[in-house]
């Protein structure tokens, strides 16, 4: 008995080490769950809606747990506020503009917290600061958003029923191709003739490069209208010679014109010499007086210079005229000859 009794104080020792190295290891592994031991920083967001989020759970930064929920509280009638004790190793990465949402971790999960986006250019964030919210997307607009998927894709389904009944009846310009053969036939041979077009498009296409290349040709008119500048002058004076000849050309047919139309009116001597011919005959008649006179003119002066009285001035007077034409004659010889030595000193210049 009285061993029994002093084995008794040795197993209630046991079991009571044991019972506190239990309750040790449990709070050990809880504070390391939601990093009571750790060093932490707090940040805040605020919620319109949090959607059942509580106290403990998860927060996640690109897929990675950082933190857990610290505390849920109301600020207001709308507003719900957020207390997040985050891991202090999170500063580093996560920066003041990122943004906070309430999430899943699947489709009906444990509600978390998921901070996203953020500048990298924008500072990082310090325990104390407040990171902006979205609103949650929560299970009723998940669902009235697939039900209106649903009636969308039934509505689409219908449709394509009815399409595909047409096709199959022949409607339209498929449902013919599908179902009727001459139709085919008639696509397939107005295909053949876009074919051939595109083909006879090709080869014009390659024939005009081909004819523009040759305008590119060392000594084609084309080539050197582009490059030779002095034909191009040249051209270009000759057009308006043209021009000019033209113009001429037009102010003498003009004057002729205006010559006829005399020649044709009696008002003058022309008019009346083409036109009247009684005045005509007189004009004739006039003219052949003023020869015959002219002609016994010129015997008198003939018979004046064999007359002694007057022969000694005449005589004088045919020797000045053929002293005149020597002069003459010798001046034209002298400028012919200056003529001939100039052009003959133009090549050596």
């Amino acid at each position: 008995m009285k061993g029994n009794q002093n084995r008794r104080p040795v197993v209630v020792g046991i079991f009571i080490f044991f019972g506190i190295a239990i309750f040790v290891a449990g709070v050990l592994v809880l504070g390391a769950q939601r990093k009571t031991f750790e060093r932490t920083i707090t940040l805040h967001a605020i919620f319109t809606d949090v959607s059942g989020l509580q106290k403990g759970n998860n927060i996640w930064y690109s897929g990675v747990k950082v933190g857990t929920v610290k505390r849920v509280r109301l600020i207001n009638e709308s507003l719900v506020g957020v207390d997040m004790r985050m891991d202090v190793n999170t500063e580093d990465f996560i920066h003041a503009d990122s943004k906070a949402k309430v999430g899943s971790d699947g489709l009906i999960g444990n509600k978390i917290v998921i901070i996203y986006g953020g500048n990298a250019t924008t500072r990082t964030v310090k325990s104390g600061d407040t990171l902006s919210t979205d609103l949650p997307l929560n299970t009723t607009d998940m669902m009235n958003t697939l039900q209106e998927n649903n009636r969308n894709l039934s509505a689409i389904t219908g449709d394509f029923k009815i399409v595909s009944r047409r096709l199959a009846e022949g409607q339209g310009s498929i449902g013919k191709l599908l179902t009727d053969q001459d139709f085919a036939n008639q696509l397939e041979a107005t295909t053949a003739r876009l074919q051939q077009a595109s083909t006879n498009i090709l080869v014009l296409a390659s024939n005009l490069a081909d004819y523009t290349s040759k305008f590119q040709q060392k000594g084609a008119l084309t080539n050197d209208l582009v490059n030779d500048t002095i034909l191009f002058s040249r051209l270009k004076s000759a057009a308006a010679q043209i021009q000019e000849a033209s113009t001429n050309a037009k102010e003498l047919t003009n004057n002729l014109n205006e010559v006829s139309y005399k020649l044709k009116d009696s008002s003058n001597v022309a008019g009346v010499l083409f036109n009247d011919q009684e005045s005509a005959a007189r004009m004739k008649l006039a003219i052949e007086n003023i020869q015959s006179g002219t002609k016994k003119f010129d015997e008198d002066m003939e018979a004046l210079q064999h007359n002694f009285l007057f022969r000694g001035f005449f005589k004088k007077r045919a020797k000045q005229q053929q002293a005149e034409q020597a002069k003459q004659q010798k001046t034209a010889s002298q400028k012919t000859d200056s003529l001939k030595q100039t052009a003959q000193q133009a090549p050596k210049q």
